[in-house]
C-alpha cells in the first residue's frame, strides 16, 4: 500500500505541475529617469523609452542595444526644475508607418505645458525632424507639480491627453472643477489635419461658451498614466491622491463624455475632508473602481502608476488590470467585474529576477503583440513574462 501511493504521488507530480507565476525579465538598462516605452502599431522588435530631461531612444526589444543617437533631444526646451516637470508623454500617430508623425508632452522653459508634432525621417523613422516640430497646444502651469503628461490615441482616432490640476496642495485655484482651463481635465483633439488640430464635433462640451471646447471630461487631480484596454477599447486612469486615498477610474467604451471624476470636491471616493470644500457629488460623478488608503502596507501606498489591462501572451494575467505603487514599491493586479474590483493580488515578490527586483514603477507600456512592460525610474525596463 504504501507503494502504491508514493507511485500515485509521483505520477501526480508529473502530470500535475505547480501552475508557473509570471514573472518579469530585464530587456534594457542604463537609462536616465526613463517614464514611458511603447512602440507603433507596426513595429517589432523595437521599443521607443522616453527619458525625463528630453530625450527619446529607440531600443532593440531582443537585445537591448539602444540606438546610437538618440530618436530625439529636446533638452534644451524641457524644464526639469520640479520633481514631476520634464518629457512626460508620448504618441505615435495610428498612421505612423506611413506619416512619421508623432506627439510628446512636456513642460518647456517657460512653465507650460505643450503638447507639439514632430515628423520622422529616414530609412524605418528612426530620426526625428527636430525642425517639423509644431505646437499644437500650450498652456501655463502654475506650479511645477501634477502635470499629468500622458497623451494617447483612443480607439476613436483622437487624441486624449490628461492634464493635472496644476499643483501645489488641494488644487488651490479650483482648476479641477473650473471649465474654463485646460488644467485637471481629460482632453480630446483631432489632430488628423495636416496641421494644427480640430476640435471633435461631438467633443461634450462644443458650444457652451463657459467651456474650453476640447475638455472631454474634468474633475482629475494628476492622472499618471491612463490607458485603454487594447480589447475592449475601455478607458483607465490612476489618478494620484491628496493626503489620504489613491484611486483607478474607469469607463467603458463610447461611455465617459461630460464625466467628472470628482477632484476637488473628493477624494477618490471620500468627500475631501478640508474645511471650505464641499464634498458632494458633482454632476455626472464618476466614482473610482477600486481604492487604496495612504501607508506602508502590502495593500497601501502614496502616489499610484496607473497601468493596462493585460492582453498579451501570459495566459494567467489575461484580462487583469495591472498598476502599481510609485513609493511603496508593489505591482498589484485585479479583475473587473461589474463596478467592481475581485481577485486582488500583489505581484511584487514575483516580479524580480536573479539580480534585480522591480522598484520605482514611474510607467508601464506595451508593444504591437500585447506584452506589458514596466519603467523603473532607476533605469531599467522589465518585460512581463512567464517564469
Amino acid at each position: 500500500m504504501r507503494h502504491t501511493l508514493l507511485a500515485a504521488a509521483t505520477f501526480l507530480s508529473v502530470v500535475s505541475p505547480a501552475l508557473a507565476k509570471p514573472g518579469v525579465e530585464v530587456v534594457a538598462t542604463g537609462f536616465n529617469r526613463p517614464l514611458w516605452v511603447g512602440a507603433p502599431n507596426h513595429v517589432k522588435d523595437r521599443l521607443w523609452v522616453i527619458e525625463q530631461d528630453g530625450r527619446i531612444w529607440i531600443v532593440n526589444s531582443k537585445t537591448g542595444e539602444k540606438q546610437a543617437e538618440p530618436f530625439l533631444d529636446i533638452t534644451e526646451q524641457v524644464r526639469r526644475k520640479g520633481n514631476e516637470e520634464g518629457l512626460l508623454g508620448l504618441a505615435f500617430a495610428p498612421d505612423f508607418e506611413k506619416s512619421g508623425r508623432f506627439y510628446v508632452n512636456f513642460v518647456d522653459k517657460q512653465q507650460n505645458t505643450r503638447i507639439s508634432r514632430f515628423t520622422s525621417k529616414g530609412p524605418d523613422f528612426k530620426t526625428a525632424d527636430k525642425e517639423s516640430q509644431e505646437v499644437l497646444l500650450s498652456f501655463k502651469q502654475p506650479y511645477d507639480n501634477h502635470n499629468g503628461g500622458c497623451v494617447i490615441f483612443g480607439p476613436d482616432g483622437m487624441l486624449y491627453v490628461g492634464t493635472g490640476d496644476g499643483g501645489a496642495g488641494d488644487d488651490p485655484q479650483g482648476n479641477g472643477q473650473k471649465t474654463d482651463t485646460y488644467l485637471g481635465k481629460m482632453l480630446r483633439l483631432d489632430v488628423s489635419g495636416k496641421s494644427g488640430y480640430e476640435v471633435p464635433k461631438d467633443n461634450p462640451f462644443v458650444g457652451k461658451s463657459e467651456y474650453k471646447p476640447e475638455i472631454w471630461a474634468v474633475g482629475l487631480r494628476n492622472p499618471w498614466r491612463f490607458s485603454f484596454d487594447r480589447k475592449t477599447g475601455d478607458l483607465w486612469i490612476g489618478d494620484v491622491g491628496q493626503n489620504k486615498w489613491e484611486e483607478i477610474d474607469f469607463v467603458a467604451k463610447g461611455k465617459g463624455a461630460a464625466s467628472n471624476f470628482g477632484w476637488r470636491l473628493r477624494e477618490a471616493d471620500k468627500p475631501n475632508p478640508n474645511k471650505g470644500i464641499a464634498g458632494d457629488k458633482p454632476d455626472n460623478n464618476v466614482e473610482p473602481v477600486y481604492v487604496y488608503q495612504h501607508g506602508g502596507g502590502p495593500k497601501d501606498g502614496l502616489s499610484v502608476t496607473g497601468g493596462y489591462v493585460y492582453r498579451g501572451p501570459v495566459k494567467e494575467l489575461e484580462g487583469r488590470y495591472i498598476f502599481a505603487d510609485y513609493q511603496n514599491r508593489h505591482v498589484w493586479s485585479f479583475v473587473l467585474k461589474g463596478d467592481n474590483a475581485t481577485d486582488f493580488q500583489d505581484h511584487s515578490d514575483d516580479f524580480k529576477t536573479d539580480k534585480v527586483k522591480v522598484g520605482m514603477v514611474s510607467s508601464f507600456g506595451e508593444d504591437p503583440e500585447g506584452n506589458l512592460y514596466i519603467v523603473d525610474q532607476a533605469g531599467p525596463i522589465f518585460r512581463v513574462v512567464d517564469k
